[in-house]
């Protein structure tokens, strides 16, 4: 018999890491993004495995791909999804070029090498795979690859949501970004996986007060109002709240790590010694100091159009982010608190997610974790940023952040997000996809 040929595609799922190396060069950094050649050369491979797909496109030179891989028909379908568009490298110094996805020591190096190709790769060669090895999962596996995430979504998942919701008829669970990734405390590992995140709330503040003349003397203007508006903000926390999916987390740390770190821990669950005890943990408390509150930033100050003429009218852009179960309406209490009553605030934007996460397939994601690594401790966390998962969820869709990597201690990739010299470790890019592809077997 002749010797079979591998074709392009096996060579790709057999190697995620080539396949992630070839999406790094492709520079979709978002301004503007430009992820048009990034989404054809996936779709490509995809159509010669034999996938039929759809490029789905609100603006020019950013389309969004779908395709699915037909299950049994005993689960409801699992949606996997990532976005190919990366931050911005200027003024960064990297040791490699960002965009040439280079191997080095033991790292594949490159913007968006953890957020969020590497994601994109994982699942493009497990789903590849799948096809390749005429695996039938237990339901239907719909991929998305999105453009924009890093700058809301209105070309990539928003838009896909808002206007053609059929496309996820009946899913229920997703993985997508952020976890999943070795995290290390006190010696223990654990592997966080997002279960839910802060919901975004944009707040226009206004400070009022008498124009007039830039050579006469003015007291208590507007400018006045917004330095007393700005030194509240930097002076005052918003107040305690714990979120079911915090209480979650802490529960999961609290069981594990030892003393006296574990009894930290669980006081920070007792709202009157919250900030006491994140103030002894100094550093080491940055991490749970927005799973806790509310969060407010200044982001922006408009006013004033002559360089002689006192602004009757400052404007102040404030960035908020809500725990779930809260309100715009709480945010603007909890704001004027602290701010007072003169200062005007009118709410721009608010993205709302539920405040119980669906838990549904933790434990099958745990399992896989555990018995691809059974040192590491699948952690469920509140995330604290935004991400495409709060589009999915208006339509009732509950996403995990399941893009598995197994990391040395000594690397610290909240450092790398959005940094310089963003690298993954070879390895961890196969580690991830072999687990993907464990999920498509036994999904529920």
């Amino acid at each position: 018999m002749p010797k079979k040929t591998k074709t392009k595609q096996a060579a790709i799922y057999e190697n995620p890491v080539k396949l992630l190396q070839n999406l790094i060069r492709f520079n979709t950094t978002n301004p503007p993004g430009n992820e048009e050649k990034c989404i054809k050369y996936l779709n490509n491979l995809l159509i010669d495995a034999g996938f039929k797909t759809k490029l789905i496109t609100k603006t020019p030179k950013r389309p969004n791909l779908i395709t699915c891989l037909s299950g049994k028909g005993k689960a409801s379908p699992l949606l996997l999804y990532g976005h190919v568009d990366v931050v911005p490298t200027e003024n960064q110094k990297w040791k490699y070029p960002p965009f040439e996805g280079k191997i080095a020591d033991g790292y594949l190096w490159g913007r968006g090498a953890l957020d969020m190709k590497s994601g994109v790769a994982m699942m493009v060669a497990a789903l590849l795979r799948a096809k390749a090895e005429n695996l039938t999962p237990p339901g239907d596996v719909i991929l998305a690859i999105v453009s924009d995430e890093e700058s809301g979504g209105s070309c990539g998942a928003k838009y896909l949501v808002e206007n053609h919701p059929d496309l996820f008829k009946n899913v229920r669970y997703a993985i997508g970004e952020f976890g999943g990734f070795t995290f290390y405390i006190e010696k223990k590992k654990f592997y966080p996986m997002m279960v839910s995140e802060k919901q975004i709330c944009y707040i226009k503040a206004t400070v009022g007060g008498p124009s007039g003349h830039g050579s006469i003397p003015m007291r208590g203007g507007a400018s006045a109002k917004l330095a007393m508006l700005l030194q509240n903000l930097d002076k005052y926390s918003l107040p305690v709240h714990i979120s079911e999916a915090v209480k979650m987390q802490l529960k999961t740390l609290t069981s594990t790590l030892p003393f006296p770190t574990k009894l930290f821990i669980r006081l920070l669950t007792i709202p009157i010694l919250t900030n006491k005890i994140l103030k002894i943990m100094g550093s080491k408390g940055d991490v749970f100091d927005p799973l806790l509150h509310n969060t407010v930033n200044v982001v922006n100050v408009h006013g004033g159009e002559q360089i002689w003429g006192i602004p009757g009218n400052i404007e102040v852009g404030l960035a908020t982010t809500l725990l779930p179960g809260y309100g715009s309406e709480d945010i603007l209490d909890e704001l004027k608190d602290i701010i007072g009553s003169e200062v005007e605030l009118e709410v721009l934007n608010f993205e709302p997610v539920p405040s119980k996460p669906d838990m549904g397939l933790f434990d099958i994601l745990k399992d896989i974790l555990h018995k691809a690594d059974p040192e590491g401790i699948p952690l469920p966390v509140l995330l604290a940023s935004p991400t495409d998962a709060r589009h999915f969820l208006k339509l009732g869709i509950q996403t995990y952040g399941f893009l598995p990597m197994l990391l040395p201690k000594e690397l610290d990739v909240n450092k790398l997000f959005h940094n310089a010299d963003e690298r993954i470790p070879v390895e961890a890019v196969k580690f991830g996809t072999d687990n993907i592809y464990k999920l498509l077997q036994r999904f529920i």
